[in-house]
């Protein structure tokens, strides 16, 4: 009777495949944004903190972002693990092509219709197991999904300076307190740099090379912060980025593309967005679909898609909100509807297999494997990853554990579990003989 009770208890701690919520302590995952950090922009410069992850944690040679190359459709990629045709936010504009509404991108943060579609970000199915979640300027921590707003959420104001080291440090020190005082299980932490320095100066200016030594000395910070805030032992990172960024072409080296120059976008279209980097979308007017495909077809440097025709490899042909047409320029190319009017030097939205829109890939913790270098994989996989790191079941999704699982020490909270179920049977052992 005796040995029966003793292995019912060991049944009853170690079920197959659940994790010991009640009885084993689970980590803290902190997820870090720097937009627009291109895969190779430690590569040329002095970056000691970085090198040091590499050795002490995981590194990816690249991450692939999905189809488009953008801040609010990839970074949805990330949190939802879902394509941009399943999740819809499929621009950093919030448009109708009805009414040709047109909100900007940060305007666009707290407008909960142009984020909830039905996709559950990580930070709600997080909640909605029990943890406590928080988004630290993350694009998508501002809406409300489905009734249910993020535990916390500070979202960016519209003139909010991207660049300021001493704040980047703040912000840290904000969010080890919510891991150390509150006890937040989830955090996700955005920072607008070196996107900006990128469209402005370009990604081969002197400048993007300071900004990435002012985030290696932001990463060192934050590794003392999380020894000062005790939680080296408790929280995994992941450092990671939405897109790369390339040259944008200029005359005189090149002819800029002026769309207006093959079709009279006012007669033949009713809606369109094409002064937006290397990506555009345009609704023809009824009747006038053949003529508008037809003529941008002709135009140099870009290709041009019925949205049915659209390559299954780009995950957008699928979406209800994406117009009829799809215009992609070639790397570096942006596209001008009547005039030129971009003036950035740098850029992104191009096709996500260029190596110029590649973006990073850190992780370290104690989940981690150290000094590891994985091949590139897409981005899309990464919410997998931290469902099994916060030990939840995770919302239908598009990525795949398989991809990333090699990262970590295998089992990780699970030989705890083992390690339970192996004290209980030396016990049975012992109690047998006894």
């Amino acid at each position: 009777m005796r040995l029966e009770l003793l292995l019912v208890a060991t049944v009853a701690l170690c079920p197959a495949g659940k994790p010991l919520s009640k009885t084993v302590p689970r980590n803290k995952l902190l997820l870090i944004s720097f937009d627009g950090f291109r895969w190779d922009y430690d590569k040329d410069v002095d970056t000691p903190n970085l090198d040091q992850l590499a050795v002490d944690g995981v590194k990816a040679k690249y991450i692939t972002p999905p189809m488009l190359t953008m801040t609010s459709p990839s970074h949805f990629t990330t949190i939802t693990g879902r394509w941009v045709e399943d999740h819809e936010v499929i621009h950093n504009m919030m448009f109708n092509t009805t009414t040709n509404l047109k909100v900007p991108h940060k305007q666009t943060l707290t407008r909960s219709e142009w984020w909830d579609n039905g996709v559950l970000p990580l930070w709600i199915t997080a909640q909605n197991q029990g943890l406590k979640t928080a988004s630290f300027h993350y694009p998508g921590g501002g809406a409300i999904y489905g009734g249910q707003p993020v535990n916390r959420a500070l979202v960016e104001e519209f003139n909010h300076p991207d660049d300021n080291e001493t704040e980047w440090c703040q912000n840290i020190d904000i969010v080890m307190s919510w891991f150390s005082e509150e006890d937040f299980h989830l955090v996700t932490l955005y920072y607008g740099e070196p996107d900006n320095v990128g469209h402005a100066k370009g990604p081969d200016h002197p400048d993007r090379k300071k900004i990435i030594q002012q985030i290696d000395r932001t990463i060192g910070y934050l590794r003392e912060a999380i020894k000062r805030h005790n939680l080296a032992d408790i929280l995994n990172v992941i450092i990671t980025s939405d897109h790369g960024m390339t040259t944008v072409k200029k005359r005189p080296q090149v002819e800029e593309i002026i769309l207006n120059k093959y079709l009279n976008l006012l007669k033949l279209t009713s809606f369109e967005i094409l002064d937006y980097g290397g990506f555009g979308i345009v609704t023809p007017r009824p009747g006038k679909e053949k003529e508008v495909f037809d003529s941008l077809s002709i135009v140099p440097n870009l290709t041009v898609y019925n949205k049915s025709q659209i390559p299954e490899s780009f995950h957008l042909g699928r979406s209800e909100r994406l117009p009829p047409i799809v215009i992609m320029a070639d790397l570096g190319f942006n596209l001008n509807s009547r005039f030129i009017v971009y003036i950035n030097k740098g850029d992104h939205s191009f096709h996500n297999g260029e190596m110029d829109m590649k973006a990073i890939f850190r992780a370290f913790g104690p989940d981690f494997k150290r000094n590891i270098l994985s091949e590139p994989f897409d981005s899309i996989h990464i919410y997998p990853l931290m469902c099994k790191l916060l030990q939840i079941e995770p919302a239908p999704h598009n990525g795949s554990l398989t991809v990333t699982e090699k990262l970590l020490l295998s089992g990780g909270w699970q030989r705890t579990q083992l390690s339970v179920a192996l004290l209980l049977l030396l016990l049975l052992v012992m109690f047998t003989v006894l």
